[in-house]
């Protein structure tokens, strides 16, 4: 006997927990395609209205529910995606994604196993927001397949059954999307290396020290700001070191009771910005040899919700 969700929540079956449990996977899947949190818990909720509509005799005619799951928020994320598109054109600004905090839930160290274990990337390198940047400029096919197979270890034949395609093409679309990434991600530092480089900032702007600042930024350092057209911000990104640093140090002069806090942002060293003890800029460093490469600050309230609301993400 399968399991079996009514809509009630009740279970003939305890295989309902494990569906039940299977969330937390949907929301990372659903965060890693669509780069926002609330649009990921929107997509989890569609999936399971999904499995709830279906009658008794359509749940147990599924062989594997878990799988199905999968399936499903990876095809409305990909009919998400697509439309995505369109909504970013009218977007005020540059659009980033939304920071995550409590990197527990967003991270883990393990594989589930697969094929082409050499082509895989660990979850917590996926949920890096250099990661989510890059993956927002490839095709939304190629991010479908991507996420799905070097990041959940899903095997091409199941993509090909998400995404409408056969698994040869799926392959080629995952591959297609490793060499854009390999193409524009710099290589990682160490998380140790990292947070040196994000303190070392973080006390070059607390002390106004200009020319520290310029030394930590790489000569192409580029600066991108998300306001979403409600708070100001900088329309385009701002590059160079001495243009950047400038920046940051105005930023600093103009709040005099700003505060910096390092903070886990997307399971790296980040700065989160506050006055009054209240957070209203989110900042994630990008780290390449020993300079910053990309500074990504969102300062959009309606990205800032982990920081702003008493939730459990």
């Amino acid at each position: 006997m399968k399991a079996v969700l009514t809509p009630s929540g009740s279970a003939q079956d305890p295989a309902l927990g494990a569906l039940v449990a299977e969330r937390r996977r949907l929301l990372n899947l659903g965060y890693r395609m669509l780069g926002s949190v609330q649009d990921a818990e929107d997509i989890v909720q569609e999936t399971y209205t999904r499995w709830y509509t279906l009658s008794e005799e359509g749940q147990q005619g599924i062989e594997a529910p878990l799988a199905w799951l999968t399936r499903v928020a990876s095809r409305i994320c990909l009919d998400h995606l697509a439309s995505a598109r369109v909504r970013r054109e009218r977007y005020t600004g540059e659009w980033l994604p939304e920071p995550v905090r409590h990197s527990a839930t967003w991270t883990s160290t393990g594989h589930e196993g697969g094929d082409d274990p050499a082509d895989r990337i660990t979850l917590d390198e996926s949920v890096s927001m250099g990661m989510l940047v890059v993956l927002d400029s490839i095709t939304p096919a190629e991010r479908v397949a991507f996420v799905l197979h070097d990041v959940f270890c899903m095997p091409y034949a199941e993509i090909a059954e998400t995404v409408g395609r056969t698994p040869a093409a799926c392959r080629q679309l995952a591959a297609s999307a490793r060499r854009r990434i390999a193409g524009q991600r710099p290589s990682s530092s160490t998380a140790q290396e990292h947070r040196q480089i994000v303190t070392a900032f973080r006390e070059a702007c607390e002390t106004g020290d200009l020319d520290t600042l310029v030394a930590l930024l790489d000569p192409a350092v580029e600066s991108r700001s998300d306001g979403g057209g409600k708070v100001r911000a900088a329309l385009r990104p701002v590059v160079g070191r001495e243009k950047v640093a400038r920046l940051f140090l105005g930023l600093m002069r103009r709040e005099p009771e700003v505060e910096l806090v390092e903070e886990d942002v997307n399971g790296a060293s980040g700065v989160t910005v506050r006055i009054a003890g209240t957070t209203f800029a989110v900042l994630t460093l990008g780290v390449h040899e020993g300079l910053i490469t990309d500074l990504w600050m969102v300062v959009n309230p309606d990205k800032l919700h982990a920081w702003t609301d008493d939730n459990t993400y």
